[in-house]
């Protein structure tokens, strides 16, 4: 079925701009985000999803109450929610596979959500920008088309991407939202930044930089955080890239060089770093092919788990 705006459904022959002018409450809803400041969201409750992850869980989770991510320039990030059971999904989306991505979190959803007799699926979008090589109007033309061929209905509810979450500076455009969280509890989602972005952030990030699909890390029966086990070979050129300035290192590793937020270099450094240090994670991460798994403690903060607990 169909993907749907007021019950009516999404017409994908028309541009984002004429969509909107079709169903402007969908730009006063995008107005209202952009006009929110983005909240500092602490580690305790909090599960931070990064590019090329996905995690779900529902209102009855005792450990998770936030799902967050940020860092997207042209990336956009999706939040699926089931009305009726509550169960909700964040990722971080680049473009790399987008329609298989989409069916994966429908299936994560509806697989907290069958038992629901009531309720619908609803679906919002965040991020992108007016970016010169216009990958953020690609991306949200994919979601939309992915959901859109879905066997269920979906209802568009949030749509602030691509030119909705545009600014420009002196001729250079920037995303005005970089980042977003949900409430599992309440369903609230709102602009957001966050001081931590772990555990395992420079594994993560190695796993995206080395061209992984998207992966589930949460499992919210158990309430645990699931990395890996992830298995690559040296990166290319690794001394090549790390011996790069600062400049060149933005030019070419990222999509879109003048709207980056500031630490995107650093950010990249240390993941290449990382992955010239674990050229083979079979052998210094992952020896005996388990993920490594964290639970939140008595603080609300991921504590790893000895792997004979499990």
């Amino acid at each position: 079925m169909p993907l749907l705006v007021n019950g009516a459904r999404v017409d994908l022959a028309r541009s984002t701009g004429d969509m909107i002018r079709a169903h402007p409450h969908l730009e006063e809803k995008a107005k209202l985000l952009r006009s929110q400041p983005a909240q500092i969201v602490e580690p305790k409750g909090l599960l931070y999803v990064q590019q090329r992850e996905f995690a779900v869980t529902t209102p009855k989770d005792g450990s998770v109450s936030i799902l967050g991510s940020d860092d997207a320039t042209t990336c956009h990030i999706v939040v699926l929610r089931h009305t009726g059971s509550g169960a909700t999904c964040l990722t971080h989306c680049d473009g790399s596979d987008t329609e298989a991505e989409v069916s994966l979190i429908m299936s994560s959803v509806k697989s907290f959500s069958n038992s629901t007799g009531c309720g619908r699926l609803e679906v919002h979008l965040v991020g992108g920008f007016n970016d010169d090589r216009q990958l953020s109007q690609k991306l949200t033309n994919q979601l939309l088309r992915a959901f859109d061929l879905q066997p269920e209905d979906v209802h568009l509810v949030t749509f602030c991407v691509t030119e909705l979450n545009d600014r420009e500076e002196q001729d250079i455009h920037f995303p005005i939202i970089y980042g977003i969280a949900v409430n599992v509890k309440t369903a609230e989602i709102f602009p957001a930044t966050f001081p931590e972005k772990g555990p395992d952030e420079d594994l993560r990030s190695a796993h995206v930089l080395t061209g992984a699909p998207l992966t589930n890390i949460y499992d919210a029966k158990t309430e645990q955080l699931q990395i890996g086990p992830y298995f690559w070979g040296p990166f290319p050129h690794v001394d090549f890239w790390l011996e790069q300035d600062d400049a060149q290192i933005l030019q070419n590793l990222s999509t879109s060089p003048l709207a980056e937020p500031p630490h995107f270099v650093s950010h990249i450094r240390s993941t290449l770093t990382f992955l010239k240090e674990h050229p083979f994670p079979s052998r210094s991460l992952f020896p005996d092919r388990k993920p490594r798994i964290y639970k939140k403690n008595e603080e609300g903060l991921w504590e790893q788990v000895c792997s004979d607990k499990i």
